[in-house]
């Protein structure tokens, strides 16, 4: 008796630990590649219907059951791809558990489901790409709901649309289990996830979808609407119908060509032309459920991720036809991690504020709060006061300082009002008396001066703005005298920070004044690395400065320190190129080294760090940096 269902001339079920799909090539019927693998014993098996070589194991997601016989797949060689939001719960797994918190239990995401020892990993599964195996093309939809970082995979075979969706689904309307679907201590954000998971799955059109537990569906459309109602009658059920979902996107129409998305994590803005191409300010999460539960309780390995909102109603309701230009407020994930998916899917171009040019294409280079993960190319920079034509439209770009040194305000008068784009400087308090109140807020990590603030307002206030259109919250009406107020708010706080700190203020506020670029670095044992040592000086007169590095004993730097000497109110560097001996070990793949500065003869010590990861020349290239397998 055969313990194969075959579904189509190319396509199997195996039943396992979870269900093992056998997509076999049409060109080479004794190579298939296995979606997710459950305990391996499938391995004994496939020659029963004359598969003799896997030529892949793609996973939906990290549950043990998906993948705990992966160890012994790996023994013989067989590659293994997993989605790029959970490779760490492949490949770094002894770090998850040396990590993973258990007591204070209010992080109650299912991540302990997750292998016990790493297997390597071959390649990624990138969310929206396509990936290559046994002559099918696989595109890479993320699902994430029952795990963060699910994916499902869609493929052509035998005519058909097929989805190997994993957990999302169980059967029509049902899921194999509920407890998944919370991250948070009492929350509901898994089941906001699935929620749009099961829309965007909707929307690509499955004709055959093959989950991993449960029914494979011939029509699974009505099973998938059903399955997103239930979940939404749950929701409305708990929060007593207070509580959205993402899928229920939220507008503004600032001006005629002016559209806000409210109900984003940072809201975005699409200024629409007639000809109905789009310059959009920001593109990030897609709510702030999206955003939140990663703002509290992420382990290490996990990344923000972004899921496609806004666009369909963007073209339904406005004529949006092509999203032409992205650019950025500033250089925070929340407001660009969109960015790269435009880039590739959209053929969008980014244009940015010059000073983030390097941190968006380099973003390892830096220890900045909220630094996007992944490199953006940068297509157009532009500079202070530097008059941007688009469309029919003339836009303005200032520097902005103050919420981050990275932050521009884009100024424009559109449909007869003067509106200024300002990232996460400006936020709006209505007072009780009907009043204005412009609030802001401080974070030293972002590179904050302290003057950083004022000098933004000022500027703001040479254009006058009607609108401000901020980075959170929806777009308001302002006054000369509002901004007035929050000038002089800023000069206050300027004079509480020079009160309140001994010596040059600005040393007080800035952790990044002696910094070491970039900040993150990669070597191979035998090979070479080159850093430099940055040191910014806020004081009034020149400064000299040595420079010496803290190493592992073996590594050898080019010079044992080195001298410079930095203009006031100038940036002095120090340049090292440091070797890894051949045969250098260590027990973990990151490390960390120090610079130890001296300023005008005064010994400060170890001031500043970073990081090394030493990879093997055939290792893998790690999570987190951009760097993908070369199918993804």
């Amino acid at each position: 008796m055969t313990v194969f269902e075959r579904l189509s001339e190319h396509l199997y079920r195996y039943e396992d630990t979870c269900a093992v799909y056998v997509v076999v090539n049409p060109n080479a019927p004794d190579r298939a590649t296995l979606v997710d693998f459950g305990a391996g014993s499938i391995l004994a098996h496939l020659g029963e219907i004359g598969v003799r070589e896997v030529d892949w194991i793609l996973h939906t997601h990290h549950h043990r059951d998906q993948c705990q016989g992966d160890r012994i797949a790996a023994e013989r060689g067989l590659p293994i791809a997993v989605p790029s939001h959970e490779r760490h719960l492949f490949d770094d797994v002894e770090n998850f558990w040396q990590n993973r918190r258990v007591f204070h239990l209010y992080y109650v995401r299912n991540t302990y489901f997750t292998l016990t020892e790493s297997v390597p990993v071959a390649a990624e599964l990138t969310d929206y790409e396509r990936f290559s195996a046994s002559g099918y093309e696989f595109f890479v939809l993320p699902t994430p709901g029952h795990t963060l970082g699910s994916v499902t995979l869609l493929a052509q075979i035998d005519g058909r649309q097929v989805a190997f969706s994993g957990d999302l689904i169980h059967s029509p309307g049902k899921v194999v289990t509920f407890h998944d679907l919370q991250y948070q201590y009492g929350a509901t954000d898994g089941v906001d996830f699935a929620l749009v998971s099961l829309h965007h799955l909707r929307n690509q059109g499955p004709q055959l979808l093959c989950p991993s537990h449960g029914e494979v569906m011939a029509d699974p459309e009505a099973g998938l609407a059903a399955l997103q109602a239930k979940l939404r009658g749950w929701l409305d059920f708990y929060s007593f119908g207070q509580t959205g979902s993402t899928l229920d996107e939220q507008f503004l129409e600032v001006t005629p060509h002016i559209v806000e998305c409210t109900s984003s994590t940072s809201q975005f803005y699409a200024i629409i032309a007639d000809s109905g191409q789009a310059l959009f300010v920001d593109y990030g999460s897609a709510s702030g459920n999206y955003f939140g539960q990663f703002n509290a309780g992420y382990g290490g390995g996990d990344r923000l991720r972004f899921v496609e909102h806004g666009l369909d109603a963007l073209r339904g309701r406005w004529g949006m036809q092509r999203i032409a230009v992205a650019m950025p407020s500033h250089m925070h994930d929340d407001h660009l991690n969109g960015f790269p998916y435009l880039q590739r899917h959209h053929d969008t171009q980014v244009w940015a504020y010059e000073n983030m040019k390097d941190i968006l294409e380099h973003p390892q280079g830096h220890l900045l709060g909220c630094t996007n993960a992944e490199a953006i190319r940068v297509d157009r920079t532009v500079g202070d006061w530097e008059e941007v034509r688009w469309e029919d439209f003339r836009l303005t770009a200032i520097h902005s300082p103050g919420h981050t040194e990275y932050q521009m305000a884009l100024l424009a008068e559109i449909d007869g009002k003067r509106v200024a784009f300002t990232g996460d400087n400006y936020f709006k308090d209505q007072l009780p008396d009907g009043a204005v109140r412009i609030r802001h807020n401080v974070i030293y990590r972002n590179h904050v001066e302290k003057d950083s603030h004022l000098r933004a307002v000022e500027k703001l206030l040479r254009f006058e703005p009607e609108v401000i259109a901020p980075g959170h919250g929806p777009a308001f009406d302002v006054t000369r005298d509002d901004l007035e107020h929050y000038a002089q708010r800023m000069r206050t706080q300027q004079e509480h920070w020079e009160d309140l700190i001994a010596g040059e203020t600005n040393y007080g506020l800035d952790p990044a004044w002696a910094a070491i670029y970039p900040y993150q670095s990669r070597v191979v044992p035998g090979g070479a690395f080159t850093i430099e040592v940055r040191l910014r000086n806020y004081g009034a007169a020149p400064t000299s400065a040595t420079v010496a590095l803290q190493l592992p004993r073996s590594w050898e730097p080019d010079a044992e320190s080195r001298q410079l000497d930095v203009a006031a109110g100038g940036i002095g560097v120090a340049r090292f190129t440091i070797h890894v001996p051949a045969d250098f070990t260590w027990p973990y793949p990151r490390l960390a080294i120090a610079a130890d500065v001296s300023v005008d003869g005064r010994q400060l010590g170890q001031i500043t760090e970073a990081v090394v990861d030493v990879t093997p020349q055939d290792g893998p290239a790690g999570y987190g940096t951009g760097m993908h397998g070369a199918n993804s």
